[in-house]
């Protein structure tokens, strides 16, 4: 099972192609999304890698984190599961109900 990882501070000129061929260089990539803005699909200046291999996850890590990409200089982590939603009983909106 492959490592999906974090990487931050991204410059809004920076690609998934961009992205990918970065991280290409420590393995395989199996995907690469940077994360955009609903209403104007501006990038956030985040987005997930993930790559095939635990061990190539660890070498892209340790590759890139710290390192420049587009004029900025690139926080990658393991991504972390995102915590599941609290739901409202009744299908939430608040006022009480």
């Amino acid at each position: 099972m492959g490592k999906k990882l974090y990487v931050g501070n991204l410059s809004y000129q920076t690609s998934e192609d961009g992205l990918t061929n970065r991280f290409s260089e420590f393995g395989t990539v199996v995907s690469a999304k940077i994360v955009c803005d609903r209403d104007s699909n501006r990038s956030k200046g985040f987005g997930f890698v993930e790559m095939g291999t635990d061990e190539e996850a660890a070498a892209a890590i340790a590759g890139t984190n710290g390192k420049d990409l587009d004029g900025r200089q690139l926080r990658v982590n393991e991504a972390m599961d995102r915590p599941p939603r609290d739901r409202a009983p009744h299908g939430g909106g608040g006022y009480g109900y």
